[in-house]
């Protein structure tokens, strides 16, 4: 079993819809999988829930959702809409959502 962490920077939901596929395919595959929204991506959860995306929703009942950048949710409008959504706001990189607790841990990280 590996672990991966796909840590999602583009807030196009057509190329995030590749992150929650990979993640649902490497999950499937038996290895553990992490998606953390950074950046532009962190206004996407309030829209995939509002339009009840079945592979957000997929994702969310594996566990696959680690969270969302703190810094990137305020600066962007949505950190009232992510707390409404119970997702962890990330904040462990000055603000941001880091990648070394996951390296520490032995994830591979991809980014998207």
């Amino acid at each position: 079993m590996k672990k991966y962490l796909l840590y999602a920077m583009n807030g196009k939901k057509m190329c995030f819809v590749h992150v929650l596929l990979n993640a649902l395919d490497l999950k499937e595959a038996g290895n553990e999988v992490k998606i953390i929204f950074e950046g532009e991506a962190v206004k996407l959860p309030p829209e995939l829930a509002k339009e009840e995306n079945p592979l957000y929703k997929k994702a969310l009942d594996k566990g696959l959702i680690a969270g969302v950048c703190l810094a990137c949710s305020h600066t962007l409008g949505v950190k009232d809409d992510i707390e409404k959504l119970n997702l962890p706001l990330l904040n462990d990189m000055n603000g941001h959502a880091g990648t070394r607790p996951y390296m520490g841990s032995g994830y591979e990280v991809l980014v998207f």
